[in-house]
């Protein structure tokens, strides 16, 4: 599988995980808040920040429909209300990219309709990345992979067919960098709706590198997938929970995001490759393992049994594999308590 770089950071299997950092709409229609998350992200260590570029108007209209799910985060409330509070501005993204930029971050958007890919290419993002609403929007996809740039794909509510289907519709449209995320889009979602298992078949079956857009609560699920092969990891984000906010409830905190990227991190490390036997950094620690001692003064020709012999620490002495071989030997000569057996002894 080829490496995919976005920006000067490279994303491959062989990589440590690319997180990105999602403001969605946990600005809360504050500029200043934007850019206080956009740093607050890059001190936290985030890798990327990405935005989501629409309008209430190039998503849906006023009237098609008002939310009547009790579970819902959302629950009352008119779509097209809804996405005219959780909108970010089109005016403000290219403030909020070039922030991202000078604190050493990648900045990119979520793209909802034909319009809004003209737009971030006229900032010339790096990347796009499709949401999971959208990854049956084969126009949309057509749009984007003509720009030529590395496409992030979420799966959520779609089936094994809509990937496989939008997959296509990406590489055939000249799309050469796929990222397949496996999500589960309930706000939040739950470890248990996750199926985790899922990505190393995603794997095998796209041919494309694997991660996780994770709306779990918590790290643990993301740095569960890593371990499972998720090379890139997009988390929501927000300052504070408690300031409210369409996402801020299944958002991480600043002290969270930066458990994350260290967690993730230290997730792809410990895999390291297939290994038996003792490691450089163990060979001190051997000595500490237990041996064969003499436990009472031993006399020449005494037969060593369990009241004369101890199996304890270090491993100055025989190993314990050799406790029934020895018991019911004589010693060659006289031995002192405190000292190693050794076949010379016997």
């Amino acid at each position: 599988m080829d490496d995919i770089k976005i920006g000067s950071y490279i994303i491959g299997k062989n990589h440590k995980p690319f997180i990105i950092a999602e403001m969605s709409g946990n600005h809360n229609q504050s500029i200043d808040r934007a850019l206080q998350l956009v740093d607050a992200a890059a001190e936290a260590g985030a890798h990327a920040l990405k935005l989501q570029t629409y309008t209430a108007d190039t998503i849906t209209m006023k009237g098609a429909y008002t939310i009547q799910d009790t579970n819902s985060l959302w629950n009352g409330k008119e779509l097209h209300d809804l996405y005219k509070q959780a909108y970010t501005p089109w005016e403000w993204h290219k403030a909020i990219f070039e922030r991202a930029k000078e604190k050493g971050m990648e900045a990119f958007s979520s793209p909802f309709d034909e319009t809004a890919v003209d737009f971030l290419e006229s900032l010339n993002v790096p990347a796009y990345k499709i949401a999971s609403f959208e990854n049956t929007h084969h126009p949309l996809l057509k749009k984007v992979a003509a720009t030529g740039k590395p496409v992030i794909i979420s799966t959520g509510v779609s089936t094994l067919e809509d990937i496989q289907e939008s997959v296509a519709v990406l590489k055939n449209a000249g799309c050469k960098s796929i990222i397949v995320l496996k999500c589960t889009s309930t706000y939040p979602a739950t470890p248990e709706n996750t199926n985790l298992l899922t990505i190393p078949d995603m794997y095998e079956k796209h041919g494309c590198l694997i991660g996780l857009s994770d709306h779990t609560m918590g790290t643990g699920v993301s740095v569960a997938a890593v371990a499972l092969g998720a090379r890139v990891i997009e988390k929501h984000f927000t300052l504070k929970r408690a300031d409210g906010g369409v996402d801020s409830a299944f958002s991480l905190e600043p002290d969270e995001l930066k458990s994350l990227v260290t967690e993730t991190e230290r997730a792809f490390i410990s895999l390291g490759k297939v290994n038996y036997g003792i490691l450089p950094a163990e060979e001190k620690s051997v000595f500490f393992k237990r041996s064969i001692y003499i436990s009472a003064d031993i006399k020449k020709g005494e037969t060593l049994t369990k009241d004369n012999l101890r199996i304890i620490r270090p491993a100055n002495g025989l190993a314990p594999k050799h406790w029934e071989e020895v018991l019911g030997k004589t010693a060659k000569s006289d031995l002192k308590a405190g000292t190693p057996l050794s076949w010379s002894h016997i």
